[in-house]
């Protein structure tokens, strides 16, 4: 079988199958799975495809048809300038997300010690996050906290691929692990579960298939009333908090952060028109 061939049926079953993005997943299948070179047309490729390649691109669009996401099917994903390992067991790194390792980026030159900043990152899944802001910001140090067992194996499989970037997993809970973390910080981030859970039932597939300890936030808030209340208090003078909050969730977050003190609110929008990212001072 040709490329082109092997392309169409992938797109076809993808596509019947209700695939979002039948084309852009097929295309992605051969290249990572089926050795088809980057850059290459599928649709206009003669060549054969290796038989053992052929098995592996259909087992793959097999799994990517019943609602596997794509990113574990691949096993890695881009964020910002970094490939991250991803598999089952964390969540996705999404581009909503890089807003807020921008965010930080550009504030911590503000920050009393932002020459060489300590940064916080809860709630750190594959380590985006941290690792997507010393991309920004080479000077930052970065202590990432994750609970999830499955998750931190990724993390730390994450930070370990960038050596370069000083970012030191710590698996502790961010709801009651709080007092083991010393000393200030001139950044607290986080990316942590925000979605109501009775909301769960009716995302979208792929995303029910991503760990739910990734995405319930109870009632949406529960994680962002610890992060005001004991986080963002290891924070130095002049230091800021920055969040990632969900759709409708700002105006929450951002009264939670003044109820503790935080000034200088700001709510960053998303590229889509979404307030994305809460961002709290401390005085």
């Amino acid at each position: 079988m040709e490329y082109r061939e092997l392309y169409a049926e992938t797109e076809r079953r993808l596509r019947e199958a209700g695939c979002d993005s039948p084309a852009f997943d097929a295309v992605c299948l051969l290249e990572d799975v089926g050795g088809l070179p980057r850059g290459t047309s599928p649709r206009l490729n003669a060549r054969t495809v290796p038989a053992d390649k052929e098995r592996a691109v259909r087992a793959a669009a097999a799994a990517r048809a019943a609602g596997r996401p794509l990113q574990y099917i691949l096993g890695n994903w881009e964020f910002l300038t970094l490939t991250l390992s991803v598999g089952e067991g964390v969540l996705i790194p999404r581009p909503d997300t890089e807003l807020l390792c921008e965010a930080a980026a550009a504030r911590l030159p503000l920050v009393p010690g932002g020459d060489a900043p300590r940064v916080l990152d809860l709630c750190a899944g594959s380590g985006c996050v941290g690792l997507g802001l010393c991309s920004l910001y080479p000077a930052a140090a970065v202590t990432a906290v994750e609970l999830s067992d499955e998750a931190f194996v990724y993390l730390k499989e994450n930070t370990a691929r960038y050596p370069a970037y000083r970012v030191w997993p710590i698996q502790a809970d961010v709801l009651a692990d709080g007092e083991r973390f010393g000393g200030v910080y001139q950044a607290v981030l986080a990316n942590p579960p925000y979605i109501p859970a009775a909301e769960l039932p009716s995302l979208m597939r792929e995303v029910r298939r991503e760990p739910r300890m990734a995405l319930d936030g109870g009632d949406g808030l529960v994680f962002y009333r610890v992060i005001a209340r004991v986080w963002a208090a290891k924070l130095c003078p002049g230091g800021f908090c920055a969040v990632e909050v969900g759709a409708g969730q700002a105006a929450a977050v951002a009264a939670l952060f003044e109820e503790v003190g935080l000034t200088g609110l700001e709510i960053l929008e998303d590229l889509g028109g979404i307030q994305r990212v809460v961002v709290g001072w401390r005085k």
